[in-house]
C-alpha cells in the first residue's frame, strides 16, 4: 500500500514533468509564432553585415569568417559547383537543399529559419540544422557564392547553459524537498485522523485532535471531536436504552414464572389461584402494551410509519379523547376544561396526533390527586397553533423536567411500575410532534405543570 507521502512525491515529480512538457510546448509555439520571423529578419541582417565586409575586403574573407564564427556563428559558403567551406562547430545535419543555393546564387535571400517547419516539440531556435540558416549572396570579383549562417547557440551561450541547468536542478531539488517537508504538517493532522478513526471503530470515544488550527483540517478535527462526543453519548443511550429494555421485560416475565409455578400448583385454593392468574392477565398485559410502544417508537425513528395527513378539527379529536378518559375523570372527581376554538384546523396524521393527546392527558390524570382540575387550552397565529395542556396537580421537581422525555424515565418509579405505564409515553410524544415539525415544551411549578405542543400551520 503507498503512503500518503508517496503518493505525494510521484504527483510532486509528475506536476513537475507535466509543467515542464506544457511550458516548453507554450514557449515553443510562442517561438513559431512571435519570434521566428523577427529571429529569421535579425539573422538577414547579420548576414548581410558580413557580406558587405567580405566583399570590401575580399582578401581578409578567411580571417573575417573565421572571428565571425568563434563569435558564435556557424557558416556555409559555397559556389554551387562543389567548392564548400563551413567556418565554425559543425553543422548536425547538412540537409540544405540544391534549390536553395540556387536561390541564393541568384541574387535571393534564403529564410530557412522562418520557413523551418514548425512542430511542437522541437525549437528550431536551437536545432543547428543547414536548412536551418539564413542565405546572402556573396560577389568576390567574378565569382558568385552563397553565404548561410546561423548562430552557435552552444558557443553563444557557453557555460550560462550550465549555470541555467544547474538553476533548473536546483529549483527542482529544493522545491520538491520543501514541499514534502511542508507536506507533513498536511499529512500528520490527517494520520491523526485515520488514527482516530480506529479508535472510534474499537468504541473509544476519549480523542484528542489539533483543533486550535484555524484552517479547513482545524474544522474537520473539530467537527470530528463533536462527532466523537455524539457518538459516545448515543452509544451510552443505545446501552442504557438496552439495559431499561432488559429490565422492563424481566421485571414481568419473573412475575409471571413465579406465579405460574404457583397456579400450577393443583394443591392451590381455588381463590388464591384466580389471584394469581389475574396478575399473570396483568403482567402480560404490560408485556403486550410494552412491546407495541417500543415497535410504534422503533417505527418513528425509522421514518416507516405512515405519514398520510388530512385536516381535521382540533376540537372534535379532544372531545374524543375526553370521551375515552370519562370514567378516569369522573372516578377521581376531576374537572376539566376545554378552550379550543371551533375554527382550528390541523394538518397532520390523526392517529399519532391523537395518541399524543391520549398520553399527556392520560399523564395528568393518572397523576393528579383526587378533586383537582385539567385546563386544554389552544390559539392560533398565522403560521402555527400552540395548545397548552394544564393541570393544578402538585408540580413535577425541578430536576426532573430534563429528563422528562427520556426513555423509561420515571419521576416515581415505584408508582409508575405498579400502574403497569411503561415510561416511554413521552417518548413517543415527543417523536410524533417532531415528525410533524413541531416542538412540546414542558414546565412546572408546586402550582401545576403545563405541556405546550407548538404545531406548524399547514
Amino acid at each position: 500500500m503507498r503512503t500518503l507521502y508517496v503518493r505525494v512525491f510521484l504527483i510532486t515529480i509528475a506536476v513537475i514533468m507535466v509543467s515542464g512538457m506544457l511550458g516548453f510546448l507554450l514557449s515553443n509555439i510562442y517561438y513559431h509564432a512571435k519570434l521566428k520571423d523577427f529571429n529569421d529578419e535579425k539573422l538577414v541582417g547579420i548576414a548581410t553585415q558580413m557580406k558587405q565586409f567580405v566583399e570590401q575586403e575580399p582578401g581578409t574573407m578567411e580571417q573575417y569568417l573565421n572571428n565571425a564564427a568563434a563569435l558564435g556563428y556557424e557558416i556555409y559558403v559555397t559556389d554551387g559547383k562543389g567548392n564548400d567551406q563551413f567556418y565554425g562547430r559543425e553543422f548536425r545535419e547538412k540537409d540544405l537543399e540544391k534549390q536553395a543555393v540556387e536561390l541564393v546564387l541568384s541574387g535571393e535571400v534564403y529564410h530557412g529559419v522562418a520557413q523551418f517547419p514548425s512542430k511542437p516539440f522541437i525549437t528550431g531556435f536551437f536545432d543547428n540544422q543547414l536548412s536551418n540558416t539564413v542565405g546572402v549572396h556573396l560577389q568576390l570579383g567574378n565569382a558568385n557564392y552563397a553565404l548561410f549562417m546561423r548562430p552557435d547557440v552552444i558557443l553563444q551561450f557557453g557555460e550560462l547553459r550550465i549555470f541555467f541547468a544547474l538553476i533548473g536542478a536546483f529549483t527542482i531539488g529544493i522545491s520538491i524537498l520543501i514541499f514534502l517537508i511542508s507536506t507533513r504538517y498536511l499529512v500528520n493532522p490527517i494520520e491523526r485522523l485515520s488514527e482516530a478513526t480506529k479508535r472510534i471503530a474499537q468504541g473509544k470515544y476519549n480523542l484528542k485532535l489539533p483543533t486550535a488550527r484555524r484552517d479547513e483540517i482545524g474544522q474537520l478535527a473539530q467537527h470530528f471531536m463533536t462527532m466523537s462526543r455524539e457518538l459516545e453519548r448515543v452509544d451510552q443511550a443505545r446501552q442504557q436504552f438496552v439495559s431499561n429494555v432488559s429490565h422492563e421485560i424481566q421485571s414481568p416475565l419473573t412475575s409471571i414464572q413465579g406465579f405460574a409455578q404457583l397456579v400450577a400448583d393443583r394443591d392451590l385454593p381455588e381463590q388464591e389461584r384466580e389471584h394469581y392468574a389475574s396478575i399473570i392477565e396483568e403482567e402480560s398485559r404490560h408485556l403486550s402494551l410494552l412491546s407495541k410502544q417500543l415497535l410504534l417508537l422503533s417505527s418513528l425513528e425509522q421514518g416507516n410509519e405512515d405519514l398520510s395527513k388530512v385536516k381535521f378539527s382540533l376540537r372534535d379529536q379532544f372531545r374524543q379523547a375526553v370521551q375515552v378518559l370519562q370514567w378516569q375523570l369522573e372516578e377521581k372527581e376531576l374537572l376539566l376544561r376545554i378552550s379550543v376554538p371551533e375554527s382550528i384546523q390541523l394538518v397532520g396524521n390523526e392517529v399519532l396526533l391523537m395518541q399524543v393527546w391520549m398520553n399527556l392527558l392520560g399523564n395528568a390524570v393518572n397523576h393528579l390527586p383526587q378533586g383537582r382540575s385539567i385546563e386544554i387550552h389552544a390559539e392560533q397565529t398565522d403560521n402555527q397553533c400552540v395548545i397548552q395542556i394544564r393541570d393544578t396537580g402538585d408540580g413535577i421537581a425541578a430536576e426532573h423536567l430534563p429528563f422528562l422525555f427520556d426513555r423509561f424515565y420515571r419521576v416515581d418509579r415505584a408508582r409508575e411500575r405498579s400502574s403497569g405505564r411503561t415510561g416511554l409515553g413521552l417518548a413517543i410524544v415527543q417523536k410524533i410532534i417532531r415528525i410533524h415539525d413541531g416542538t412540546i415544551e414542558v414546565s412546572s411549578s408546586p402550582e401545576g405543570t403545563v405541556f405546550t405542543v407548538t404545531l406548524p400551520q399547514m
